[in-house]
C-alpha cells in the first residue's frame, strides 16, 4: 500500500514518459547490436576490425603498441567507472538529505510536490548509472582477460595455436567492448532522464532526442562512412 501511495504522486503522462524511456533504452541497444548486415552499426563493424587486430598481433614484432592501445581501453573503463561511482554517490548524498533536496526542487520548478516524488526521480537516474558502473568493471576486467590471452598468442605462424589463440582474444575484446558501449548507453540515458526532474514533456523530448543521437553516431556519423570506406576524397 505504501508503494502504491507514493506512485499516487505521479500522473498517467509521469508513467508514460518513464516507459517510454526505459522502452528506448532496451530497444536502441538491440537495434544497434542486432543490426542488419545490410545496414550495420558502427558497433557491428568494430567487431571485424577487432579481429583483424588479433590477427596481425601473431606476427607483429614487438608488440608494445598492441600493449599500448589495450592500456589506453582500460584507462577508459577505468575514468567512466571511477565518474559513475561518484555520480552514484553523489545521487544517494542529495536524498539522503530532504530539506537540501526540497530545495534544489522547488529553485528548478516551483513545485511543491512531496520529497517522495523527487527521491523516486533520482533514484531512477541512479539505477541506470549503477548499471553503467557495473558495466565498465566489468568491460574493465575482460580486457584484462584480453591483455593475458593476448600475451600468449605465439608470434609463429606456422604454429596451430597462433589463429586459435588470436580468435580467442578477440572474442573477448569485442566481449568488453560490447559490455563498455552498454555502459555507455546506460550513461546516455541517465542524462536524458534528469530532465525529468522539470517533468514529464521535458523526459519525453530528452528520451528523443538521446534515441536521436545515438542512431546518428552509429548509422548516420561520419566514422561509419570512414570504416565503410565510403569517405569523401
Amino acid at each position: 500500500m505504501e508503494i502504491l501511495d507514493r506512485l499516487s504522486h505521479f500522473g498517467p503522462m509521469d508513467l508514460g514518459a518513464v516507459l517510454l524511456w526505459g522502452l528506448s533504452w532496451l530497444l536502441i541497444g538491440v537495434a544497434i547490436e542486432k543490426a542488419p548486415p545490410s545496414r550495420p552499426s558502427v558497433s557491428t563493424l568494430m567487431k571485424q576490425f577487432r579481429h583483424e587486430w588479433m590477427r596481425e598481433l601473431i606476427t607483429r614484432q614487438p608488440r608494445i603498441f598492441d600493449a599500448s592501445i589495450l592500456s589506453t581501453l582500460r584507462q577508459g573503463t577505468t575514468f567512466f567507472a571511477s565518474a559513475s561511482m561518484l555520480a552514484i554517490g553523489g545521487g544517494l548524498a542529495l536524498i539522503g538529505n530532504t530539506e537540501r533536496l526540497l530545495g534544489i526542487a522547488k529553485d528548478l520548478t516551483l513545485n511543491t510536490a512531496p520529497a517522495v516524488v523527487w527521491e523516486v526521480k533520482i533514484l531512477a537516474v541512479l539505477l541506470l548509472v549503477t548499471n553503467a558502473f557495473l558495466k565498465f568493471v566489468w568491460s574493465h576486467r575482460l580486457f584484462g582477460y584480453c591483455a593475458v590471452l593476448m600475451a600468449a598468442v605465439p608470434n609463429d605462424t606456422s604454429d596451430p595455436r597462433a589463429i586459435e589463440r588470436a580468435d580467442q582474444a578477440a572474442g573477448l575484446n569485442i566481449t568488453a567492448a560490447r559490455s563498455f558501449n552498454r555502459g555507455m548507453r546506460s550513461l546516455y540515458f541517465a542524462l536524458g532522464g534528469l530532465p525529468w526532474l522539470l517533468g514529464a514533456v521535458p523526459l519525453i523530448v530528452a528520451t528523443l532526442a538521446t534515441v536521436l543521437v545515438l542512431w546518428r553516431r552509429e548509422f548516420a556519423s561520419e566514422s561509419r562512412r570512414a570504416l565503410m570506406g565510403q569517405t569523401k576524397p
